[in-house]
């Protein structure tokens, strides 16, 4: 069922207040005999520059102002993607940690809410490489979080960030993100598999390389029979301009051309299919659908 934006919003916050987490909004969803939660980490704070800045600044700000969002600075939640059934408990994405910023890396106080303990992880997916995606995988003593988890990343993502000359050739805003996570992959390294574009990763969770925001970013199709749900992570990186105007070229994304190709393609397969979709920036709990809207499109909050 759809819902607009406030009566989205105002069962969310419920929601969150029932399970004592402050700003928490929790969405969820059947697929088949499984079920998907959003897990919060919390949000990011960051200059509207990181997105905006090769935008054209008189088309971008009445696109903005109609949706509400600040021009000179972003805070985007941070939706991780709990997967549960089948024997199986599964979590995409391994959040921020404590090192990263100190908005996010909340993970940890969503999963309890859920009666989930990170020993209880029997697979860890990840997306893509970035800090507020994989500084999570350690504890505060630098060992692995997920003790009994199986980790999966894509070979092309993995072959990125372990490769030395990255932090060499990744843009200088960037290296640390390349030191951070060659770093925590080789931790994790006897605990990994590998996969590639097209993959089924574990039953009913197919891997589609959605590149540009990074080179081997992955989204995960997960399906049950004719229910399904995609989980995009940052290859639609907000709610706002990557909607509005899919084609623009972003500042967050590491192959900026790349990452507007790739986002096009995916929205219009989305909208084709009305597929669900968890979005990790996404606003509205992060789970719902993309509608078409005006020149462009717009995400509507599934409850």
């Amino acid at each position: 069922m759809l819902t607009n934006r406030r009566d989205f919003m105002l069962q969310g916050v419920a929601a969150g207040a029932l399970m004592g987490l402050p700003n928490f909004l929790h969405a969820q969803m059947a697929i088949g005999e499984m079920t998907l939660d959003v897990v919060y980490d919390g949000h990011l704070t960051l200059p509207g520059s990181f997105i905006f800045e090769t935008m054209p600044k008189d088309e971008l700000l009445p696109i903005l102002e109609r949706l509400g969002q600040d021009y000179d600075q972003l805070t985007p939640p941070c939706n991780l993607s709990l997967l549960r059934g089948d024997g199986r408990v599964v979590l995409f994405d391994a959040g921020s940690g404590a090192e990263f910023m100190p908005t996010a890396g909340k993970m940890l106080d969503a999963l309890e809410a859920l009666d989930v303990t990170p020993e209880d992880i029997t697979d860890l997916v990840f997306t893509h490489g970035h800090p507020d995606h994989l500084w999570g995988v350690l504890d505060d003593f630098g060992d692995a979080m997920f003790t009994n988890a199986t980790h999966h990343i894509g070979q092309a993502e993995w072959d990125y960030w372990t490769d030395p000359n990255t932090v060499n050739t990744i843009d200088s805003g960037r290296q640390a993100f390349a030191v951070g996570a060659e770093r925590r992959l080789q931790v994790v390294a006897d605990r990994m598999q590998f996969f590639n574009d097209g993959d089924e990763v574990l039953p009913g969770v197919g891997a589609r390389l959605t590149p540009g925001h990074t080179p081997g970013h992955m989204a995960f199709e997960v399906r049950a029979g004719n229910t399904a749900a995609m989980i995009v992570g940052d290859s639609i990186g907000n709610d706002h301009i990557a909607l509005a105007r899919p084609a623009w070229e972003s500042g967050s994304d590491q192959d900026p051309t790349l990452g507007a190709v790739t986002r096009a393609g995916l929205i219009n397969d989305l909208v084709t299919a009305q597929m669900p979709i968890v979005g990790f920036h996404l606003g509205q709990g992060g789970l719902g659908r993309i509608e078409k809207f005006a020149d462009g499109f717009v995400f509507v909050g599934q409850v």
